[in-house]
């Protein structure tokens, strides 16, 4: 038998979920794309879909919208509530198929988010949670959300997706209303990753909590390549800048500042490019790097990001061991697969 690929990050909307993001959802363009896509939301599809590849196993998580961009807590709290019951009892039923799932927050209540991760990881069998690069625009340093990350990190002792979030309505220049040819989701997601992650090393959230995992999505966005710019620019934080005092940030810093950014982990989900995976693996190591696919998010609903993920890491010519690492070892130890989380 083909020794397994376990499939990190990809996506699936429970129907029920799917029936709140018609009825909450104001993005008419999110509504269109995720229910136009069958094997997002139909289980049986997905299933099918997944016959060609019998070694892959899907790790889910939810697609957007995020619960807290479906309203206010009284639909939020149970919209998570939904797509984590919903996507459980996948993982029940197909347990070799899909041998996980990572849990979903209402981050706009955090006291309901910690509840709900609790509920999610001691209940249901999560392992893991998701969370969007910004909280409804707020950014993820912000000390109110910093429980949630203390919470998985020291009582669960599980990792964070991070997955970007940016809508059309986010312009890319200031003298328009929205952005245009997609330019928000095509380039504005692997942005909205970086900074996101740039934001977590320089509040210092990893030399408060050193064991906190994070998977980003799309294998770091545009650290890995920019990485040379970012380390010798950084290394000059406040020289451009005159009316904030930046000189005690870099001191503060107990290691050089581009191993803070290799503290994150990154998948394989880079639309099939062998050369940006192969700058990837470079920047953040082979211990670091997931397979995923982001299934179903491909022109031919599904297939071809599984089909050219595979490819892509067959390209580089890796050594067994490290594509071992990349399909099962670094999966099985993000997830803790085989473990139990302890409950509150």
């Amino acid at each position: 038998m083909t020794s397994p690929k376990i499939d990190s990050y990809n996506h699936f909307i429970p129907p029920a979920y799917l029936e709140l993001i018609r009825e909450h959802s104001k993005d008419s363009g999110i509504v269109k794309r995720m229910t136009n896509i069958r094997v997002l939301w139909d289980i049986e599809a997905r299933i099918a879909l997944l016959k060609q590849w019998p070694e892959v196993q899907q790790v889910l998580t939810l697609g957007l919208p995020h619960p807290e961009g479906l309203g206010p807590p009284a639909v939020s709290i149970r919209a998570a509530r939904i797509c984590n019951d919903g996507l459980a009892e996948i993982c029940r039923r197909w347990p070799e198929r899909f041998p996980s799932f990572i849990a979903s927050l209402p981050m706009n209540d955090i006291p309901a988010a910690l509840e709900e991760m609790d509920r999610a990881i001691t209940q249901l069998g999560a392992r893991g949670i998701q969370i969007g690069t910004n909280i409804l625009g707020r950014p993820l340093d912000d000390p109110e959300f910093f429980p949630v990350f203390e919470r998985i990190t020291r009582h669960h002792h599980l990792g964070v997706w991070m997955h970007p979030v940016r809508q059309q309505g986010f312009a890319d220049y200031r003298t328009e209303a929205k952005s245009m040819y997609e330019i928000w989701q095509v380039l504005g997601w692997p942005y909205e990753t970086s900074a996101a992650m740039a934001r977590i090393v320089f509040s210092g959230l990893f030399d408060r909590l050193p064991d906190l995992r994070i998977l980003t999505h799309h294998c770091g966005g545009m650290i890995p390549y920019f990485a040379g710019r970012a380390e010798t620019l950084w290394a000059q934080l406040g020289s451009r800048t005159a009316d904030q005092d930046y000189s005690a940030v870099l001191k503060r810093m107990s290691k050089p500042l581009i191993d803070y950014f290799r503290m994150f982990y990154g998948d394989t989900v880079l639309g099939g490019s062998a050369s940006a995976l192969r700058c990837g693996l470079d920047f953040f190591g082979p211990d670091h790097v997931l397979f995923a696919s982001d299934c179903p998010f491909d022109p031919e609903g599904g297939a071809m990001f599984i089909r050219e993920g595979i490819r892509s890491i067959a390209d580089l010519k890796l050594p067994p061991e490290v594509e071992e690492k990349i399909y099962r070892g670094n999966p099985s130890a993000l997830l803790k697969i085989g473990q139990t989380s302890r409950g509150p």
